[in-house]
């Protein structure tokens, strides 16, 4: 069982290693902006870490093993921003100015909400889940769709607009849809598409709620929070 454990620990490590100097390169390389970069990371991370959980074995240690991961990562963001740590290509990609110490905003945050999620309800239930991939995908495409499509920003959040609080809600539901789908289509979560439809768009309903209120570098802390209490009401 430790054997297995520790294999699922590796594939997962490298296949996120993988994707995160992937996104380090294009952007020190100015293939893509640092911004650009940062959301990229913020999406596509959740999704492929979530999915590995599948490697590891059913035992209560594997939720641990699996956080390992997060945490050497968020251990890595803390270093960098704190400047104990040289990283530049990490400063490029995930950085909105390219200043080291705002890893300790939002890349951090985000890091730590994983590490907690992965702990606490792995996929006993499917509240983590929802919630991770909402932070992930739903308040990533926020921000790269709100800045890139032009429409009216929202009247209690001026620098919010309403393409991307609707690029919010459709894309953290999708990708909640997908990732709980592949769940259910392996028999890891005892439920049925059925049951998707109705909580999840409530679900991404809050958290885009959330997202859209004027107050920055939080989000990675507010949106998951939130989807974690509405999960409770409705998927418990």
């Amino acid at each position: 069982m430790l054997h297995s454990s520790f294999s699922a620990f590796l594939i997962t490590l490298l296949l996120a290693l993988a994707w995160l100097r992937l996104n380090n390169f294009m952007a020190a390389w100015g293939w893509v902006s640092g911004p650009v970069s940062r959301k990229i990371i913020h999406i596509g991370t959740g999704p492929i870490f979530v999915l590995c959980w599948l490697l590891f074995p059913e035992s209560y240690s594997s939720r641990f093993w699996a956080a390992l991961i997060p945490l050497g990562i968020t251990v890595q963001f803390l270093l960098v921003g704190l400047g104990l740590l040289k990283d530049e290509a990490a400063v490029v990609a995930m950085t909105r100015h390219g200043l080291a110490r705002e890893i300790l905003r939002g890349p951090l945050f985000y890091g730590i909400v994983f590490v907690l999620v992965t702990i606490l309800y792995w996929y006993d239930t499917p509240i983590g889940i929802v919630a991770l991939m909402l932070l992930c995908g739903g308040d990533g495409l926020a921000d790269l769709v709100g800045k890139r499509l032009p429409s009216s920003s929202l009247p209690w959040s001026r620098s919010k607009t309403v393409a991307g609080s609707l690029a919010m809600l459709v894309g953290g539901w999708g990708i909640a849809a997908f990732v709980w789908g592949v769940f259910i289509l392996v028999g890891a979560i005892d439920s049925s598409a059925s049951d998707l439809f109705g909580p999840l768009l409530a679900i991404a309903s809050v958290a885009a709620a959330i997202e859209s209120l004027p107050f920055p570098d939080i989000d990675n802390l507010t949106v998951p929070a939130a989807a974690i209490l509405a999960g409770h009401l409705l998927l418990s």
